[in-house]
């Protein structure tokens, strides 16, 4: 399967089907496996596996790991296909990445896709309290390995990883959050914007609410009997809710 170097760093990717690109990223310490259920109903796809998951590299280095480098990565798997605009789409740390982006490439993004995610926080105190809930997985992962995520959600439970310690460096460099920019963007995006969030997703419904608001024409659409993962809770009603949109995207 294909692979980019960044640095040294092996970044796994594969592609599916044809038609205009759609870049999805998966969820933290989930893999890019759990979009497997939507590759033939969704345009032409390009999955990919985060540093410190799946099939890419585990590196050893903390300062591998950051929203920086990962929106990097993602431009680079773009070049790598030889697309110059893609429709950008993740649930949860990969819907936050595809926010962040946009703020870093904005040129390269033809809409946004944005699943059952937050925006990152105004306030210190609800990202230091988010913060200290990424520390804590990235601790738990030191001591536990790999077998903490078989009491996580289906599509974490079922992830394969090569080893725990590049999921923990992730939560450190990836999962955690360093200042507002990506919440501040919200007003000035300027591409069309999909918001998929499951009804029993709790955490991320308000989120979904605020990010409808504040990002300009944004369309927002709850998927009945569906948790944090809703394209593998609802994988029908997901689908049934995402392609109107990428059908109707202009250009």
């Amino acid at each position: 399967m294909p692979r980019i170097d960044r640095d040294g760093v092996g970044i796994y990717y594969e592609v599916h089907g044809d038609g205009p690109p759609l870049l999805l990223t998966h969820g933290y310490s989930s893999t890019s496996a759990m979009w497997h259920g939507q590759v033939d109903a969704l345009a032409r796809d390009l999955l990919w596996d985060m540093r410190g998951h799946g099939q890419s590299d585990y590196p050893d280095d903390p300062h591998a790991y950051s929203e920086t480098l990962t929106t990097g990565d993602m431009a680079a798997i773009l070049d790598a296909v030889g697309a110059e605009r893609a429709i950008i789409g993740g649930l949860s740390l990969g819907g936050y990445m595809s926010l962040a982006f946009y703020r870093a490439y904005p040129q390269r993004a033809r809409a946004l896709l944005i699943i059952d995610t937050g925006p990152g926080f105004k306030k210190d105190d609800a990202r230091e309290a988010w913060n200290a809930r990424a520390l804590a997985t990235a601790d738990k992962l030191d001591h536990e390995g790999l077998d903490m995520l078989k009491s996580a959600t289906r599509e974490r439970a079922t992830a394969s990883h090569r080893n725990a310690r590049g999921l923990a460096l992730a939560a450190r460099g990836m999962l955690t959050q360093r200042d507002a920019r990506v919440i501040e963007l919200l007003p000035d995006i300027k591409v069309p914007c999909l918001i998929v969030v499951g009804a029993d997703d709790a955490p991320f419904l308000a989120a979904s609410d605020y990010m409808a608001a504040k990002i300009p024409g944004a369309q927002k659409v709850v998927i009945p009997a569906a948790g944090h993962a809703v394209n593998i809770d609802q994988p029908k009603a997901f689908i049934d809710a995402v392609t109107p949109f990428l059908k109707n995207l202009p250009g």
